[in-house]
């Protein structure tokens, strides 16, 4: 289960918006997932996990983007309401 908004945090407030990418990085043997984020917030959590890998507070390797694709099965029921606006994220892009 991912969660249903945007990792970042802007003045003390959570994000609103839902996640559109999948955030991880990449090293040579592992692939480590760091968070979600929307698209609005995707240059900034880039510079942030940068800054954060010169510190050495994160692994070294490829910051990389996934985006996020809606699945349903019969296992995991959607809520149609939802499917809608994560279409409409993704047709955005």
């Amino acid at each position: 289960m991912l969660p249903d908004r945007c990792s970042i945090k802007e003045k003390g407030r959570q994000c609103v918006n839902p996640p559109e990418f999948v955030i991880s990085i990449a090293s040579e043997k592992d692939e480590y997932m760091v968070g979600v984020t929307c698209n609005k917030h995707r240059q900034t959590i880039h510079q942030k996990l940068g800054e954060l890998q010169k510190e050495g507070s994160v692994p070294q390797g490829q910051i990389k983007f996934e985006i996020l694709k809606p699945i349903g099965t019969d296992c995991i029921k959607s809520d149609p309401d939802e499917l809608i606006q994560l279409k409409s994220v993704r047709d955005m892009l």
